[in-house]
């Protein structure tokens, strides 16, 4: 679980270690974070460790990849890890570009590339790659995101392809504007009236859609984009 320290993606940690997984919480640098996340759901009977590595990282994330798959495959991936550095494409820097595109979308080849060798042994396998409604319709200011989060789907599309005989899935889960500590009270507000639904979403909502992409019912659903957004983006 790429991206377990922040709230959607502890939320999905928490949903997972539920349905019985033994969940890898990943963080960039705030590893105590991971570990808190971690330490709560061993804390309710579940089964989590903690582990930090920045995917921009090539090097380090393909060492930290080699040990996690060492001794047994991985069954599920799940890319959450993201950044945004915004600022409009006119006056963009070539650093703020590459750097939201290695973090989201290079870093998803990274950690799911070197696992499904091993999950294609098992002949079972599950990768959620964490888009947003950016990457759908586009967001002022977010050319770099955008295009990351919207390479995503293009990449579970052709993997979904590539692997569905071997009974793995890959989809994309694009939540919109979810209530976190990173929304302030004015930005949510401000918002609120462009989404259908009249309200942000919870982290929870996103974290339930994404535990039962991962579960064996759902074996027939592949090479999906589904939102999470309250409509914003329909169709």
């Amino acid at each position: 679980m790429t991206g377990g320290s922040g709230a959607i993606g502890a939320a999905i940690c928490r949903r997972l270690a539920y349905d019985g997984l033994n969940v890898v919480v990943h963080a960039a640098g705030h590893l105590e974070r991971a570990e808190q996340t971690a330490a709560e759901i061993r804390g309710n009977g579940g089964r989590a460790e903690a582990i930090a590595f920045d995917l921009a990282d090539a090097a380090a994330t393909a060492t930290a990849m080699e040990g996690l798959i060492a001794d047994a495959p991985l069954g599920v991936i799940v890319h959450n890890a993201g950044l945004h550095d915004d600022g409009p494409l006119a006056g963009l820097g070539a650093e703020q570009w590459e750097r939201v595109i290695d973090v989201n979308l290079n870093g998803f080849y990274r950690v799911v590339q070197p696992a499904l060798l091993g999950m294609a042994r098992l002949g079972w396998g599950r990768v959620v790659a964490v888009s947003s409604v950016a990457g759908r319709i586009g967001n002022r200011g977010q050319t770099n995101y955008a295009a990351a989060k919207a390479g995503l789907h293009g990449a579970v599309m052709s993997l979904a392809r590539e692997m569905a005989a071997r009974g793995i899935t890959a989809n994309t889960v694009a939540p919109g504007l979810i209530d976190t500590p990173m929304v302030s009270a004015e930005e949510a507000e401000a918002n609120r009236a462009i989404i259908p639904a009249r309200r942000l979403g919870q982290s929870d909502e996103v974290a339930a859609l994404i535990a039962f992409l991962c579960r064996n019912e759902a074996a027939y659903i592949n090479a999906q984009l589904i939102g999470v957004d309250g409509g914003m983006a329909p169709g």
